[in-house]
């Protein structure tokens, strides 16, 4: 299972990295991380036309998309069309941050859980 991951280094530059989620048990034809630490649970409902200038992110945070996707672009110019049921590790919180814009015109739901 892949998370992608937008952060910032030391010139305040985003970029994308994948992350693999590491499994550390197996049972019941189920594999399991370790428990993540999590503050909360915000449900977001995003308009169709949402285009959204730089902007650095909130707080760390994972987004989970439930039923469209998002065009992210990193301030180093490369873009990912996260899709439905992925989920993104948003780590920019200084510096340029990202662009991010719908896709299709189609309303997005999504789940955000701040990890601070």
């Amino acid at each position: 299972m892949r998370i992608h991951n937008i952060y910032v280094d030391d010139a305040g530059e985003t970029h994308w990295r994948d992350i693999e989620v590491n499994w550390v048990e197996e049972r019941n034809g189920s594999k399991l991380s370790d428990r993540l630490p999590a503050n909360g649970i915000i449900f977001r409902e995003t308009a169709g036309s949402y285009d959204l200038d730089w902007h650095p992110a909130p707080r760390r945070q994972y987004i989970i998309n439930l039923d469209a996707g998002v065009k992210i672009t990193a301030s180093d110019g490369e873009a990912r069309e996260i899709g439905a049921g992925e989920v993104i590790l948003v780590e920019d919180i200084r510096g340029k941050g990202h662009l991010s814009q719908s896709i299709g015109g189609k309303m997005r739901h999504s789940i955000f859980i701040p990890i601070e």
